[in-house]
């Protein structure tokens, strides 16, 4: 004997696995974003950053180049 889901109750069961999802997503855009908001507020330490490689144009050909 075949085991038969109501309509009804396929549409609850969705709804419910709709909202659950919709939850964790928000939960997670909020946790992302107060991770966004408390790297904006680390200094930058200015002397690391010109170590760092960077994107130039080459004056002679043009191109971009890692200097």
């Amino acid at each position: 004997m075949p085991f038969v889901i109501p309509p009804l109750v396929k549409f609850a069961i969705g709804a419910l696995g709709a909202g659950a999802i919709a939850a964790w997503v928000a939960k997670e855009v909020r946790r992302i974003n107060d991770e966004l908001e408390r790297m904006k507020t680390v200094p930058v330490d200015a002397v690391a950053r010109q170590d760092l490689p960077t994107l130039r144009r080459d004056p002679r050909s043009g191109e971009w180049r890692v200097m």
